[in-house]
């Protein structure tokens, strides 16, 4: 009853809550996309810059007390774009695109460096928006060893089916998939659902500071 009454306190006053968000995925999903929509909606600026070449985002990027907005309700946000969760990080990858063999070699050693940091900012993050390719198959040792790390830990997760503005999407798919989480599909490129997601953050967020 207490956690009720505080809550709507909050929205009575117009109260700030205060939460880390972290954006996890797999490499490519449209992590980095989503985190610079949501800053430049609230904030006006980018998190990070985006490449079709994997693990552009080799470390954690930070924009921080985004303050988002919702009816009464303000939340700030630590926004947190992660690296690419990966099982493997081959630098033979990137040479396809067009790299060096030594700046791929670096590229992914930065890239497995990654991966760990991410991992390690579990212990940190309030709430994690999973974010996946929704032209994709969902059911992939990345997404079910994300969720399951995230379950463990009991951190509350909002599923983001990314790219709805593609031919070949399907979000139901992942619905299917993960029915036991909130999913909302957006287009992190042309903005679309974003109020849906908003709307998610501020419902399923913990934590209030």
């Amino acid at each position: 009853m207490f956690n009720r009454l505080f809550d709507w306190l909050l929205g009575l006053f117009g109260a700030r809550r205060q939460i880390k968000l972290g954006v996890y995925g797999a490499t490519n999903v449209g992590k980095t996309t989503l985190a610079n929509r949501i800053s430049l909606d609230w904030a006006g600026e980018k998190v990070g810059k985006t490449s079709v070449i994997p693990h552009e985002t080799r470390f954690v990027q930070k924009k921080e007390r985004v303050e988002i907005k919702l009816n009464r309700k303000k939340i700030l946000i630590n926004l947190l774009d992660m690296p690419g969760i990966a099982t493997k990080v081959d630098y033979r990858a990137f040479r396809k695109h067009g790299l060096s063999r030594k700046s791929a070699k670096k590229r992914a050693r930065e890239a497995t460096d990654g991966v760990v940091e991410a991992i390690k900012w579990l212990d940190n993050v309030d709430t994690v928006l999973a974010v996946m390719d929704s032209t994709q198959n969902p059911l992939n040792q990345i997404n079910i060893t994300l969720l399951g790390n995230l379950e463990a830990r009991k951190i509350p997760v909002i599923i983001v089916a990314n790219k709805i503005d593609l031919k070949k999407a399907k979000p139901k798919a992942i619905r299917e998939a993960f029915p036991q989480h909130p999913i909302i599909g957006v287009s992190a490129l042309k903005g679309k659902n974003m109020d849906e997601l908003y709307d998610a953050i501020g419902k399923y967020s913990r934590r209030a500071g």
